[in-house]
């Protein structure tokens, strides 16, 4: 029986992971910066406007990356050479499938999006610009998430790293090169995601080409072209895709919400899910130790192993988010006038920033017991946590507290984030641990 996971493993997988996950805020961290430095506020709506669609696009298929990573610790626990391969195969045929289906409904996507969002016709016209460039992503988009999953599924978080700054260290050059250098507005911002998207894709395809000459098992194409061979594989994502969704139905629908209240919130808001994505992405670190810690413990049968993963993640995870609160507390006035210096946009957003201190301390459960989920393949049980706690808690907090107006919207984003923290320890305590042989 393989050692119990230690401090060392933990952060030999999250160190790598918080690097590459912060510099993703980062990248919505200067396009927000680059166009709220523009001479009005629309370009910063819209580019809100289009992150949010995009965000909740394709981190509706972000199950590419969760599922695989699950199938594939499993199979690393189970020394099952075949299936590592088979694994990598399934989820790219798979991402580069939805990608040419999304391409071809980009149209209707787009209507159906900018018309849900309601924001005001000068903003959705650059958002309506923004996408159809952004759209072109898709392919390079998905398949990175198949293999930056497959490589954590691997226990390797350096190609992961790889990838993830490859993407955004592009994007950020690109950004300021094409709106500062050359004048472009959210045309620029959108051309320098594409970009940066199949950047990425080179970097991860390179390493994944040495992985496969280096590891045991044969890449058996049956398992690739035949349907019920993926039986396996939809069987875990389709309820993956399913709360993931309700996840990105509840953040668009705080960007909706927002931008109903008027162009100064929406804007506001767009500065303090900045904030809340550079917490979310550096406490993720340690979901993703979670997720091959837990799934190496799971396809082992190693009830010890697993405990010790949950324990030894959860408790990094929490110590994070108190310095994340502390930072946002004494430093949470000098990022927002870094992201604009629109005076408007700067007294709104401070009026909200006291929720940016709660945040952390209240999202760190679910963020870290997603990972440990997703590791031991329960999607299921994932997907009923993500329903309840999006239609049975945060939506009817918001029409109960929505006399508070932008403060009752953080509220119940709040109290939906605890109900996932819940949720997701109780089906942790009383279905994962017993369905594992000591």
């Amino acid at each position: 029986m393989s050692p119990l996971p230690n401090n060392r493993d933990v952060w030999r997988i999250a160190a790598p992971m918080i690097l590459s996950n912060i510099s993703v805020p980062l990248v919505g961290m200067v396009d927000t910066g680059v166009t709220g430095h523009l001479d009005n506020a629309y370009y910063l709506g819209a580019v809100a406007i289009g992150s949010t669609i995009f965000g909740f696009l394709y981190a509706g298929f972000n199950f590419l990356r969760m599922g695989t990573t699950g199938i594939t610790a499993q199979r690393c626990g189970a020394e099952d050479g075949d299936g590592l391969k088979i694994a990598l195969g399934q989820a790219l045929i798979v991402a580069i499938s939805i990608s040419l289906i999304l391409l071809l409904l980009q149209v209707p996507i787009a209507t159906l999006a900018i018309r849900a969002l309601s924001p005001e016709t000068s903003i959705a016209g650059y958002a309506n610009e923004y996408f159809f460039i952004r759209i072109w992503s898709a392919p390079a988009t998905l398949a990175n998430y198949a293999l930056i999953g497959w490589f954590l599924g691997l226990q390797n978080a350096r190609v992961p790293l790889y990838i993830v700054l490859a993407i955004n260290l592009t994007n950020i050059i690109l950004d300021l090169y094409f709106v500062l250098g050359l004048g472009m507005t959210v045309d620029g911002v959108a051309a320098a995601s594409v970009i940066a998207e199949f950047a990425g894709v080179f970097v991860g395809g390179a390493c994944a080409v040495v992985q496969l000459k280096r590891q045991s098992g044969q890449m058996l194409v049956p398992h690739l072209v035949t349907w019920k061979e993926y039986t396996a594989f939809f069987a875990i994502n389709a309820h993956l895709l399913v709360r993931t969704m309700a996840l990105m139905f509840t953040f668009a629908f705080v960007t909706a919400a927002g931008a109903r209240m008027g162009g100064l919130i929406l804007a506001a808001n767009a500065v303090l899910m900045n904030l809340m994505h550079l917490m979310s992405f550096a406490l993720d670190g340690f979901a993703h130790a979670a997720e091959a810690l837990v799934g190496k413990a799971v396809g082992a049968a190693n009830k010890d192993a697993l405990r010790r993963a949950v324990q030894l993640t959860l408790r990094w995870s929490l110590y994070v988010s108190v310095a994340f609160s502390a930072f946002f507390y004494f430093g949470g006035s000098f990022l927002i006038r870094l992201l604009t210096d629109i005076p408007e946009v700067i007294g709104v957003t401070l009026i909200y920033l006291p929720w940016m201190t709660l945040m952390p301390i209240v999202a760190a459960w679910s963020y870290l017991y997603d990972g440990v989920f997703v590791g031991a393949t329960r999607a299921r049980e994932m997907r009923d946590i993500m329903l309840v706690s999006t239609f049975l808690v945060f939506v009817p907090s918001w029409y109960v507290f929505r006399f508070l107006d932008n403060h009752g919207l953080w509220l119940a984003l709040a109290l939906f984030l605890t109900s996932r923290g819940i949720g997701m320890h109780y089906y942790y305590r009383t279905r994962v641990t017993k369905n594992v042989s000591a």
